[in-house]
């Protein structure tokens, strides 16, 4: 690892220690908020951005994270009172927060291969509409399995074992994982299919893998998101994980700019943040001494309207930050042309 890349992390590890220290538990959600909506991002952005596959299944990749995670982490106690029809050697299971969130991811990643065999099949608007329904197929799963999820009840009193240490470290993670297999041999071939696909198998190009590849990293880490949103929250249900869930995360994703993990990074949270500020302006203003409640979701989706028509490739247009430029410039030029030359 890079002096550049060891001084970053130590900055952001201690922005993460103030923020824990200074902040209360209302603004801590928040920032931890933010954090799962970078993973959520970054990782749609595997497929949606560097393929060229328009997903819309994170949010059921969410859901089998979060329900797995829940009934692995709940004491055996509570698992007796709410769920007595589990099998016996999963109500007596209870694991390690850290092992049930891989485990949700793992099973999330399962999922997307066995659905993948198919759906990988289609292209475009197809692929969008496929997994939409597997959003719709694991939520109604969900709601008719109450022997596991108690249906639309929902799992509640779960562990807050989710802090801004753990959806921190998972961000850097999925961060790090992303960007090491975009700037590798398979992230070239993703481009590549995500450029002309034809081409890609023409020079020799694997498609249906590494597009497989793609699906399956990306749903490991929307399980991992949705292990860590379930223990913040405390409580999952089957409408926890809606489509409105993944509307958000193709905003982020689009308003960040598509193929850019910065981007990704951006959007997320400034889209996460900027609606947060508005519902406290709303809140304060008044017209004829009504509040204006909905005024912070007219505006975002002014904005949101504008930026499709004047910056469709969004805020970083597919181009990634360049950090130690802002520190050495100088010494970063040189190697940006060499870059630019090959």
């Amino acid at each position: 690892m890079s002096k550049n890349a060891l001084f970053y992390l130590a900055l952001l590890t201690g922005l993460v220690f103030l923020a824990q220290s200074m902040l209360n538990d209302y603004y801590q959600r928040i920032l931890s908020v933010v954090f799962i909506n970078i993973i959520l991002t970054v990782s749609l952005n595997l497929t949606n951005g560097f393929v060229g596959d328009f997903s819309l299944g994170h949010a059921a990749f969410m859901s089998i994270g979060a329900y797995l995670s829940a009934v692995l982490t709940l004491p055996p106690a509570s698992k007796a009172s709410m769920m007595p029809q589990l099998p016996m050697w999963l109500s007596q299971l209870e694991v390690p927060f850290v092992l049930a969130t891989i485990l949700g991811g793992l099973l999330a990643a399962l999922v997307a291969a066995v659905v993948g065999i198919p759906v990988l099949r289609l292209r475009g608007h197809y692929l969008a509409v496929a997994t939409l329904g597997l959003m719709v197929i694991v939520r109604v799963v969900a709601i008719n399995w109450t022997a596991v999820t108690r249906g639309a009840k929902g799992i509640n009193g779960l562990p807050a074992f989710t802090n801004l240490w753990w959806v921190f470290g998972w961000a850097l993670v999925t961060v790090y994982v992303i960007w090491r297999l975009v700037n590798s041999s398979y992230g070239r071939a993703m481009i590549a299919i995500r450029e002309d696909a034809t081409a890609a198998a023409a020079r020799g190009v694997n498609v249906t893998a590494h597009r497989m590849l793609a699906f399956c990293v990306g749903a490991f880490f929307a399980g991992i998101a949705g292990a860590l949103w379930g223990h913040l929250i405390t409580a999952i249900t089957p409408h926890s994980f809606s489509f409105l869930i993944t509307f958000n995360v193709v905003v982020m994703l689009v308003v960040g700019g598509m193929g850019s993990i910065s981007g990704s990074i951006l959007g997320a949270t400034v889209m996460t943040l900027v609606p947060e500020f508005l519902r406290h302006v709303e809140t304060n203003l008044s017209l004829g001494g009504h509040p204006l409640y909905g005024l912070s979701q007219i505006i975002i989706a002014v904005t949101i309207t504008l930026v499709m028509i004047f910056r469709r490739q969004g805020l970083l247009g597919g181009r990634e930050v360049q950090l130690p430029r802002l520190f050495d410039r100088q010494r970063a030029l040189p190697r940006a042309r060499v870059d630019t030359a090959g």
